[in-house]
């Protein structure tokens, strides 16, 4: 018996190392990913300010897992009637039961000439990307346009504007953040925007809200009911569509996270609704909380097939718990932890911990250490405990 997990982001990663200790030994367990490497995107955007950064975001696979087979491949197509996917180098796998963490591709919604001349914050070649266009323009001057307000558009705006205050340079370049709701982060409380916008216009971030944007040239981005903005550089945040293997679609999948017989999905590929009926909103921290649902009930389904049938095992349900929520703004930080709001460096050693707590759960230790150097002691001398 065969369970293939195609991805390895939050969900997929976790899902993995779970079902390393869960499973029988005779059954493989192949994890198909197209860089071989798990990426901590919570930090990408840390590689703006610090190219460094960017080491220890990317996290080989197989320092990660113990006896899962890792697959390099990109995945074309998945047939999970038929147990198979196809694979870019034009060879298939089968497999017995399927988890699908691909992730989401940047969703740029048709909108004319956005996809040619924006860059997303997607992978850390586009972080390095984002970074070589904005030190170009720190030598002259402009503006950098980032589209979308929601968290990759907040910490994004938030590294630039620090990268330029860095620099000397924020006088003569602009960052200038888009977002269509009339409130960033949208769809959050009152009390968290109000600090957030507190925080982004302390990083001399302009944000205008209300604004949507209706298509880019080469320098000039279109918005409705105002005049087209003139730019230098183009970031998209926009939004989110399914993987190419999934047609760009984000199929809905109930709490159990079973997209069908033979396969389960979670994380930011599909839309999920919890055990309340509640829509699941497509962050890290819910991936990570999926992941040890996944794995029970990939487990049990296991099991139930080893033993020939009988009655359908009772799967687990997945129910979202909104614990906290973090966002970075250059050196600031907005941190929502149960009914508070905090802002600043109680806010920072928050999102630091988190950022750590993650690294550590994952085996990756010294990676989480060289975290702690770089965003609480960035000036300081080695903490790196003695081996």
């Amino acid at each position: 018996m065969r369970v293939a997990i195609f991805g390895a982001g939050y969900a997929g990663l976790g899902v993995a190392r779970r079902l390393e200790r869960s499973l029988p030994d005779d059954v493989e367990l192949v994890v198909v990913d197209e860089s071989g490497e798990h990426v901590v995107r919570h930090l990408l955007h840390r590689g703006i300010r610090f190219p460094d950064e960017l080491d220890h975001v990317r996290l080989p696979l197989g320092l990660l897992l113990d006896r899962a087979t890792i697959r390099e491949a990109r995945v074309e197509t998945l047939d999970h009637e038929r147990a198979i996917a196809t694979l870019a180098d034009g060879e298939s796998l089968s497999y017995d039961i399927g988890v699908v963490t691909l992730g989401a591709d940047p969703e740029f919604y048709d909108l004319e000439g956005v996809a040619e001349h924006a860059t997303p914050l997607h992978r850390p070649a586009d972080v390095a990307t984002i970074r070589a266009a904005f030190e170009d323009m720190l030598e002259d001057g402009g503006r950098v346009v980032v589209g979308g307000a929601g968290l990759t558009g907040i910490q994004t705006a938030g590294e630039l504007a620090a990268l330029a205050r860095e620099r000397d340079a924020s006088e003569s370049v602009d960052v200038t953040l888009l977002e269509q709701a009339d409130a960033v982060p949208p769809g959050y409380d009152e009390r968290l925007q109000h600090a957030v916008a507190d925080a982004l216009e302390a990083a001399d971030v302009d944000v205008r809200t209300s604004t949507t944007i209706t298509g880019a040239s080469q320098d000039t981005v279109t918005v409705t009911d105002g005049e087209p903005i003139p730019y230098d550089q183009l970031v998209w945040a926009g939004g989110i569509r399914g993987p190419a293997a999934q047609g760009g679609d984000r199929p809905t999948v109930p709490a159990t996270l079973r997209l069908d017989a033979n396969a389960f999905a979670l994380g930011d590929t599909v839309r999920i609704v919890d055990e309340n009926g509640t829509r699941v909103p497509p962050t890290a921290h819910a991936a990570i909380r999926q992941a040890g649902v996944t794995a029970t009930n990939v487990t049990r389904v296991v099991e139930h097939r080893r033993e020939n049938g009988g009655f359908e095992p009772r799967l687990d349900r997945y129910r979202h718990d909104e614990t906290g929520w973090l966002v970075s703004v250059g050196d600031d930080a907005v941190a929502r932890v149960g009914p508070k709001i905090l802002r600043g460096g109680a806010a920072m050693a928050a999102k630091t911990a988190v950022g750590v707590g993650y690294l550590t759960s994952v085996g990756a230790v010294e990676d989480a250490v060289a975290h702690v150097r770089d965003t609480v002691t960035p000036d300081a001398v080695d903490v790196t405990p003695p081996r």
